[in-house]
């Protein structure tokens, strides 16, 4: 089977029903992420955790195509994993999980952000306590880019990025769980 066909195949399988029970489930973690990211420390325990390790990772398997593309490979390596979960779901037709992964990358993008607003002043300790100075990603990215002066304005635009992702993953599963009442189906 080609890859088209297979794609046409996901597209022709129904998902499934969501429940309101389901949508309220889905809708408390949406909910309390966008409250840890906007409160306190804007950690999210869990998520973040994962996402640093991600990050870390993300470095050495870029460098091992080129050193010269290791900086990226912490961003890429810590939304890469969000996106094939949610890839995963969607192929699965599994809307709440399709949802909350999908809020996952919209998280990890307010995580971005703040990276990417700290890149002149470089405030943020780094890990292992390395010297911002020599290892800051979006520094040497947006040094690289010509676009160091606008590392602010950048980072909001991604930290808008981050909310619409959440707010359309949670309004179309609302949606979808409007959709199969009015069907009958949940």
């Amino acid at each position: 089977m080609s890859w088209r066909e297979r794609l046409q195949e996901i597209r022709d399988t129904p998902w499934q029903p969501v429940s309101t029970a389901a949508l309220a489930a889905a809708s408390v973690p949406i909910v309390l992420v966008l409250w840890l990211a906007h409160t306190g420390e804007r950690w999210v325990w869990l998520l973040d955790n994962a996402n640093l390790a991600l990050h870390e990772a993300g470095h050495p398997l870029a460098g091992l195509v080129s050193e010269r593309l290791a900086v990226y490979g912490g961003t890429l390596g810590q939304l890469a994993f969000p996106v094939a979960a949610t890839a995963s779901f969607w192929m699965r037709r599994h809307p709440a999980s399709f949802a909350l992964c999908a809020a996952w990358i919209g998280e990890n993008l307010f995580n971005v952000a703040v990276y990417m607003a700290d890149a002149r002043a470089m405030q943020l300790p780094l890990v292992g306590g390395l010297d911002p100075a020599l290892a800051h990603d979006w520094n040497e990215i947006f040094s690289r880019w010509g676009v160091l002066p606008w590392d602010v304005t950048i980072a909001y635009a991604v930290r808008f990025a981050g909310w619409a992702v959440i707010l359309a993953a949670w309004g179309w599963l609302a949606w979808r769980c409007w959709q199969d009442r009015e069907e009958g189906g949940a």
